[in-house]
């Protein structure tokens, strides 16, 4: 979250999460939802629609965050926002 924080996104996160979204982070008008996954946990085929699901029906970009040994992230989008064309 501190990431995030560090390039101006306003951060949330779920408390004690068990569900789709972990994270809720919004920055100049754009919405960002993170599941985030330690160590050699997966995310499932079930958490992967669900997160899915979230970025569509909020027009929001999706993405689960891998955070591996010594502090490496690996980040997968799931969900691509529809943008308004300039």
């Amino acid at each position: 979250m501190e990431m995030l924080r560090r390039q101006g996104w306003m951060v949330s996160r779920s408390a004690a999460s068990h569900g789709a979204v972990d994270v809720f982070a919004a920055k100049d008008g754009k919405v960002l939802l993170i599941q985030v996954k330690s160590g050699r946990a997966q995310a499932s085929k079930a958490e992967l629609e669900e997160l899915a699901r979230w970025g569509k029906n909020s027009n929001a970009d999706a993405e689960v965050w891998y955070f591996r040994a010594r502090g490496e992230v690996t980040r997968h989008r799931i969900h691509v926002a529809r943008r308004p064309k300039e």
